[in-house]
């Protein structure tokens, strides 16, 4: 294993993560609101450790293999999320445990979205712009890693069908698989539909301010807000509908959008997302999902509209769905059956190659088409049936990668609850925490559902935990932890 090379690249990784403290020190210096120094000195931090980094590696250039690629992987998140809890902790505006900057770190980067603080509104705009850059940097870090690096490593959601959209290879799209031409296209994808994002929130009342910054946390599907109230804050309608647009958007497949943008303005550009089996089972669930929520709410609000129902619905239903951190309603003082089914769409999750999290909605069309297979071959025991994707048939090792990951899933889910009970946490509590940070979902059940700031201080360790390896989708991190990994 090539630990010095990969020490090289993390030390770069650090010192372009330092530039990135310069962003929310220019916000401090616009609006004067004392935050710069923090961020000016976290930068000289950063780019100190990376340079030292750099310099005492920078001669090891050894051709990386697949090992060393895990390696890199865990390493730029785990060092990212530490590092990303040091303006926190340097703040004079906060004054949070170590454990408490480290956990709302990790959930910017993530794209999970909870949060320990409880009083946004008077936060500097330069911290709270700093933890929508979290969310945006990190949603980007997810796209990047499930599209072009997981892929080649051998793992990751899109390795079920070998990258392939509309049943077409994308080299057939003139997309190249090599890491930094992916990266660049959707560096250009994400870009764009993030102005466009934000051009929509300013039309919709916002401020540049808040518009820019829900910008970041929407496409993300980070959910982090500048507001205690979220969403509801900007009591509009127009406010709900963007929101719920481009938390979709962020939930698609990524790879679908550069098509799609590729083939503007013909209408191939369209057409190329309805030919996508995940997308068109993605639709079919998402809208069964809102249908069924927003007639729920229509029905227990008597206040409601039908048409604010289907507004507010959606919004929230996007915001379980794609693992937002946004609220629209408390999930505690919703009826049990609405709770259970937003709790039902978050572990699905949105398609992969996307900003969402949770299961990924090719695992679970692949599992509902091997259900199917299962129940024929009961009927007719001697029937071939092969489990397809379009016109491609699912090979054998990606159904047992699916079914690997389900088993994985669940049992650090429970190690997780159990390690939680331990710090303190009720079991109800408990288990509703844990599936918010493991799906990246953002908000809990029960003592959780608005915030984490009554969480046990050691327990936040273990949400990190969770976090992280949810976005990393448990094999990427949990191979680096076996013995086998580091053996010759």
């Amino acid at each position: 294993m090539q630990v010095l090379s990969v020490l090289r690249i993390v030390g770069i990784l650090i010192m372009g993560f330092s530039g990135v403290m310069l962003i929310p020190a220019s916000v401090a210096l616009i609006y004067g609101d004392g935050g710069g120094r923090t961020f000016m000195t976290s930068f000289a931090i950063f780019l100190a450790l990376g340079a030292t980094l750099w310099w005492l590696c920078h001669n090891h250039k050894e051709q990386l293999r697949a090992r060393d690629g895990f390696l890199i992987v865990v390493a730029f998140w785990l060092v990212l999320g530490l590092l990303g809890a040091v303006p926190f902790l340097l703040s004079e505006h906060m004054n949070i445990s170590v454990n408490s900057a480290i956990f709302e770190s990790f959930s910017g980067f993530t794209t999970t979205g909870a949060t320990i603080l409880t009083d946004l509104n008077n936060l500097p705009h330069s911290i709270l712009f700093y933890r929508q850059l979290c969310n945006w940097f990190g949603g980007m870090g997810v796209i990047v890693l499930m599209v072009a690096v997981l892929p080649l490593l051998g793992v990751g959601g899109n390795q079920i069908y070998h990258a392939e959209s509309s049943g077409v290879e994308m080299k057939n799209d003139k997309l190249r698989p090599r890491i930094s031409e992916v990266a660049k296209l959707l560096w250009v994808c994400y870009l764009f539909f993030t102005v466009l994002c934000a051009i929509s929130y300013r039309f919709a009342g916002m401020n540049w301010f808040d518009a820019i910054s829900h910008s970041f946390a929407t496409l993300s599907n980070g959910g982090f807000s500048t507001h205690n109230d979220s969403l509801p804050y900007f009591q509009s309608s127009a406010v709900y509908l963007i929101s719920t647009l481009f938390m979709f958007i962020g939930g698609c497949n990524f790879n679908l959008h550069i098509l799609a943008l590729s083939h503007f303005p013909h209408k191939t550009a369209l057409t190329s997302y309805w030919k996508d089996p995940e997308f068109r089972f993605f639709l079919f669930v998402q809208a069964g999902f809102i249908t069924i929520f927003s007639f729920g709410l229509y029905i227990h609000y008597h206040d409601l509209s039908l048409s604010d129902a289907f507004i507010k619905g959606a919004a929230q239903v996007a915001t379980m769905a794609m693992n937002c951190g946004y609220t629209v309603y408390n999930i505690d003082n919703l009826p049990a059956f609405l709770s259970m089914l937003l709790v039902f769409a978050c572990i699905l999750g949105g398609c992969a190659g996307s900003t969402a999290g949770g299961m990924k909605m090719i695992r679970v069309l692949v599992l509902w088409l091997q259900g199917k297979r299962e129940l024929l071959k009961l009927i007719h025991p001697n029937i071939t049936h092969p489990v397809k994707l379009g016109n491609n048939v699912v090979p054998r090792r990606a159904l047992e990668n699916i079914w690997s990951f389900l088993i994985v899933y669940i049992l650090v889910f429970w190690l997780c609850v159990f390690g939680v009970i331990l710090c303190g946490m009720g079991g109800f509590d408990a288990i509703g925490a844990v599936i918010s940070t493991i799906t990246n979902t953002g908000p809990g059940l029960g003592s959780t559902s608005q915030n984490f700031s009554g969480v046990p201080e050691a327990s936040k360790l273990i949400f990190s935990f969770a976090m992280v390896a949810g976005r990393l989708e448990f094999f990427s991190l949990l191979v680096v932890l076996m013995p086998a990994f580091w053996k010759k």
